[in-house]
């Protein structure tokens, strides 16, 4: 048997799947986003951009904004008692609690 593939976007066919209407890029609106530090953010994966992308374990995930690195934000979450950072663009970001997450 052929060994399977264990790639950081494997297994993500619902996750980085967009609906009819929202296949394509999205609004520039979403990649000028800002996020003051200490407020919470919701990890929403946008598929169309790879470029400073979550892993797809995170999906859904709920964190507070540490600080801005450069264009992107470093995140601060709770995984199962232990305390993880983690890098993401703006594009990947949504306000906690505005939008539903996908996938979930």
């Amino acid at each position: 048997m052929v060994k399977s593939s264990k790639g950081s976007r494997s297994r993500t066919r619902g996750v980085l799947t967009k609906e009819a209407r929202e296949r394509g890029m999205p609004p520039v609106t979403r990649y000028l986003q800002n996020f003051e530090v200490g407020s919470l953010v919701t990890v929403r994966l946008e598929a169309s951009e790879p470029r400073g992308q979550p892993h797809p374990r995170y999906q859904g995930r709920t964190a507070s904004v540490v600080r801005r690195v450069g264009r992107a934000y470093l995140l601060e979450f709770l995984d199962g008692g232990k305390r993880k950072q983690l890098i993401a663009l703006p594009v990947h970001l949504a306000r906690a609690g505005l939008t539903p997450p996908k996938g979930e």
